[in-house]
């Protein structure tokens, strides 16, 4: 460096807004799983996050939207991964019935912090009304999610058979990841993927002319 030559310090790369609000939801997410949802504050989250209260609060208004926010963050990769099932197993039903099998059960196991906030909100929400209708409207948004991505690649079943299936699929897959939480190894991944593949083959076709 010359001499006289003031130092130059490289510039400091901000966050991106959604990089904040990722941050705060992993810092929720873990404080929501380590204190219980009722136990846990937004200072803690705030903290756990890097960031200040009022930095979470100007993404969230409260902690029933950072878990709302948890929750559509979930199903936008439960969708992601069924999508990955369907584009991998090349339209064979039990290629896909395994594939869903396998993404389902590798997701739960990934993911068992998220499993037991929802376990605790949802008990939450069958106490107020307010709070479960919300958490209706996001089961129905996921049940509409799914059924987005298998019209996309099917056509042989009516839609209203597919939204049967998506309903049945996204319970299963709750029912499945409160027993996979408590006990891991417990649902065998080929049984399961018999049963999916059952599930479809049971949905009558649709009405020709």
């Amino acid at each position: 460096m010359l001499l006289g030559m003031p130092s130059v310090k490289p510039a400091r790369t901000r966050p991106t807004r959604g990089e904040v609000r990722d941050r705060i939801l992993d810092a929720a997410l873990a404080v929501f799983a380590a204190e219980g949802f009722a136990g846990a504050t937004i200072d803690a989250i705030g903290q756990a996050a890097g960031f200040t209260k009022g930095a979470v609060y100007s993404n969230f208004e409260s902690k029933d939207e950072l878990f709302l926010a948890l929750l559509d963050r979930q199903f936008e990769t439960r969708g992601e991964l069924i999508a990955t099932a369907f584009d991998n197993s090349g339209g064979d039903p039990a290629a896909t019935a395994q594939a869903l099998s396998r993404s389902m059960l590798e997701s739960i196991h990934d993911q068992n912090e998220f499993y037991l906030v929802l376990t605790e909100y949802w008990l939450r929400a069958v106490r107020d009304p307010q709070l479960r209708d919300r958490l209706i409207a996001r089961r129905r948004a996921a049940v509409e999610q799914a059924l987005h991505v298998v019209s996309n690649v099917t056509t042989a079943l009516p839609r209203q058979n597919l939204l049967a299936l998506a309903q049945l699929v996204v319970t299963m897959s709750t029912g499945v990841a409160m027993e996979e939480v408590l006990q891991p190894g417990t649902i065998d991944e080929t049984m399961l993927a018999r049963l999916i593949a059952a599930l479809v083959e049971a949905a009558p076709p649709a009405d020709e002319g």
